[in-house]
């Protein structure tokens, strides 16, 4: 008997694979526009129901408020229900709700319907990432789940064109831009009904007869998409098959004491650190940036016309990073881009002029998504596939915390801190993330999920922190179910 998860690592990378990445990317391109259209609708509707700044904040936030509740229960039922169906639930969630926010009579109906379709968008964002992570071989997740990342910059960049060319142009704009953001979705849930469930899931679950249906259809597309056999794998090595299915059943409470053992509490503390940096500076500088410039005195087509110059500096920085990715490890590749953002958000607060301040921020734009690149590859892999989504939901959400108080702090001291003060405190918290993944991060490039994890070996705590010198420094396996857990 082979294994059918290294049956499953063995297999090159080609259009089967490639088909995956459109199918979960398109799902993260809706994410993103979702994401980012509220900015381009907060200036109408401050206009159309007379709102406050304090109220335009509360509705910045309603999302992300969504997306944390989301992001947790998506990760909780990935690891039970299965990842499959989640993401068809969290697709359906998300279009009815933005529809019903399209036809909001009042800032209290929109805000609620922006906080359900949040739960429909943060649950899909959480889930696609561990979901793909487990079909990809070792030697190339770290491109896959960054160019996956990358799709996110297609829906800002479609984001911004609606904000152009729909919101300010045409009556209601602001309600026919949600319309053309929820309706697309429709066609990718009928798309996605196809998909297999993750092997590694049902390994997991001990659904051997259908984790071996799936990777032998897996195994099938890609002889057919190469033309050649399928290099052969050892008959008798199924340690790492044995190893996912002898986990015990996952439960919140099991995990989050998992999260927290001596083995993981230096994982989890990095990449709930680096979620929140990232997070906050994020949706505090795109949700607010076509507002601010409206302030600066620009109108609000001006102030659009920058945002699609600053979105499209997205693409670039996604799909740099996902090529570092495997040449430089994730966590050295999110510690650069960390400090390029840091360093370009010190940039904008100091620009005086226009010139200056839509280059520093388009730069900024530029390492922000390049660093969610990395985070999106490097969070999946250092979790155990029975807690995987779990692991990822929760690391999500408290990234969201800083999505939710982002827009509300900004809200609040941009009138008296001014844009300076604003993106300075934006330069401080990327500076935390910084630290927090230089010394303390650890090394995934090049290593199977099952050797990142799966192992039983010594408290990963005994060897101090990971040296961020090389990327062929191992992320060392961790014990899967800690002695004093039950």
């Amino acid at each position: 008997m082979s294994s059918l998860l290294q049956r499953m690592d063995r297999l090159p990378m080609c259009r089967p694979h490639y088909l995956l990445l459109l199918i979960g990317g398109l799902g993260y391109t809706f994410d993103g526009l979702d994401s980012a259209i509220v900015a381009f609708l907060l200036p109408s509707l401050k206009a159309e129901w007379g709102l406050s700044n304090t109220q335009l904040g509360v509705i910045s936030a309603a999302t992300p408020f969504g997306f944390l509740i989301g992001a947790v229960l998506s990760g909780i039922l990935g690891d039970r229900i299965g990842r499959k169906r989640v993401m068809m639930y969290a697709l359906a969630v998300y279009t009815a709700f933005t529809l019903v926010a399209a036809c909001s009579l009042n800032i209290e109906m929109f805000t609620a319907a922006r906080v359900l379709s949040g739960v429909g968008m943060g649950a899909e964002s959480v889930i696609i990432a561990p979901y793909l992570s487990e079909f990809v071989p070792a030697d190339r997740r770290g491109w896959f789940l960054g160019c996956l990342a990358g799709f996110f910059s297609f829906g800002f960049v479609t984001a911004a064109l609606v904000g152009r060319f729909i919101v300010p142009e045409i009556p209601d704009g602001w309600r026919w831009a949600q319309v053309i953001v929820a309706l697309p979705v429709v066609m990718l849930l009928w798309w996605r009904r196809a998909l297999d469930e993750s092997p590694r899931y049902l390994v997991g679950k001990k659904r051997y007869d259908e984790a071996e249906f799936v990777v032998a259809k897996f195994e099938a597309k890609v002889v057919k998409a190469t033309g050649r056999g399928l290099t052969p794998v050892p008959t008798t090595d199924i340690a790492a098959d044995i190893e996912v299915a002898n986990h015990p059943k996952p439960g919140v409470a099991r995990a989050w004491r998992y999260m927290w053992s001596p083995a993981m509490r230096r994982r989890t503390l990095v990449i709930w650190a680096v979620w929140f940096a990232i997070t906050f500076s994020y949706y505090g500088f795109f949700s607010w940036i076509p507002s601010l410039l409206v302030q600066r005195g620009f109108d609000i087509t001006r102030s659009f016309e920058f945002a699609i110059v600053i979105y499209l500096a997205q693409i670039p920085g996604y799909f740099s990073a996902a090529w570092l990715n495997e040449k430089m490890d994730r966590k050295n590749t999110i510690a650069i881009y960390l400090v390029g953002a840091a360093g370009s958000a010190f940039a904008l607060s100091l620009g005086n002029n226009t010139a200056s301040i839509v280059l520093s921020a388009a730069i900024l734009s530029f390492f922000l998504n390049g660093t969610y690149a990395g985070v999106y590859s490097y969070t999946p892999e250092i979790f155990p596939t029975w807690m995987r989504t779990t692991g990822t939901g929760f690391a999500s959400a408290f990234g969201r915390v800083g999505s939710i108080s982002a827009p509300i702090v900004i809200g609040y001291f941009a009138s008296s801190w001014g844009l300076a003060g604003v993106f300075t405190m934006t330069t401080i918290v990327l500076g935390i993330g910084v630290l927090s993944i230089v010394i303390f991060g650890v090394s995934t490039a090049g290593h199977s999920l099952e050797d990142l994890n799966e192992a039983e070996l010594a408290d990963e705590n005994s060897a101090g922190p990971a040296t961020a010198g090389t990327h062929k420094e191992a992320a060392r396996p961790v014990t899967d179910v800690p002695a004093d857990l039950p």
